[in-house]
């Protein structure tokens, strides 16, 4: 019989990102289905309404983790490990967007993006899946986006970050097959949370294609489904226990956009994308 609570299948769960947005949504997903958490952010203190009752703030542990220090942020994950005695299902989901253009802006932003969403998550994933497989159980989920599929306009190296994640997850479910751990790799659409105001826009001047393209993007921000609907296909997928990519989102951004581009041209695809963002 399939698990009916994600408890049932993972004990213990480790979330970056976890004070606001879809992070937040997973980590309280996961302590209403009784599962132990700990939920990381650079400041601890933004993580004090993560667990809305009590009987879940005894479930929650907050982390202060700064994932701009790898070395760093791979300690601090062994030692909540330690104190957790292993965690059971891991979510990298932490990390940041930059709108520029990619020459207008020093190549050092986006470095330092990469480091932080590419290099020091895969960091963490290394981490986190020694344990998954010498337990032979478990589960590693990656937070990819549809933007690996569709990548933004003036966000480019988080369309890298993104687009990485999912080789990476790809890589991992071959490397897992015929054992006890599951990969997962989440692409997530827009949804109604903070991001885009969290967003850093190092050049002060916007060009007319660059300024349509963010208002596009802002509002599909703002209309997007609410974090709890990310959580539920979270959800959904843990309980099935098995590998495998999950798109969510509005149902153009899940469904429909990925059979035109399987199905259509890469000429196809550009053009919609372009005017999606209105830069065409």
């Amino acid at each position: 019989m399939p698990a009916a609570r994600v408890s049932e299948l993972h004990r213990t769960a480790f979330v970056t990102g976890a004070s606001t947005g879809l992070g937040r949504a997973f980590a309280a997903m996961l302590l209403a289905d009784g599962v132990r958490v700990w939920g990381t952010a650079r400041d601890v203190a933004r993580l004090e309404q993560v667990a809305s009752r009590p009987d879940e703030a005894a479930l929650f542990t907050p982390v202060a983790l700064d994932l701009g220090h790898g070395a760093h942020a791979e300690a601090v994950f062994h030692e909540a490990e330690d104190e957790a005695g292993g965690f059971d299902l891991t979510i990298n989901n932490a990390g940041y967007g930059v709108f520029a253009e990619f020459t207008a802006a020093d190549f050092s932003v986006w470095q330092a993006q990469l480091e932080v969403m590419l290099v020091n998550t895969a960091r963490l994933s290394h981490a986190a899946l020694r344990g998954l497989l010498a337990r032979d159980h478990g589960a590693l989920v990656n937070i990819s986006s549809l933007a690996a599929e569709f990548p933004l306009p003036y966000q480019s190296a988080y369309n890298m970050a993104k687009a990485g994640l999912t080789a990476l997850n790809e890589s991992l479910m071959l490397e897992t097959t015929g054992t006890g751990v599951v990969i997962l790799d989440v692409r997530p659409g827009d949804y109604r949370t903070d991001f885009e105001g969290a967003v850093l826009r190092p050049v002060k001047s916007e060009t007319p294609r660059s300024a349509r393209a963010w208002a596009a993007f802002t509002a599909m921000m703002k209309s997007g489904p609410p974090p709890a609907h990310a959580a539920a296909a979270l959800r959904r997928a843990l309980l099935r226990n098995r590998s495998g990519t999950v798109r969510t989102g509005r149902f153009f951004q899940a469904a429909l956009a990925p059979f035109v581009a399987r199905f259509g041209s890469l000429a196809l695809k550009r053009r919609i994308q372009a005017k999606y963002f209105h830069v065409d």
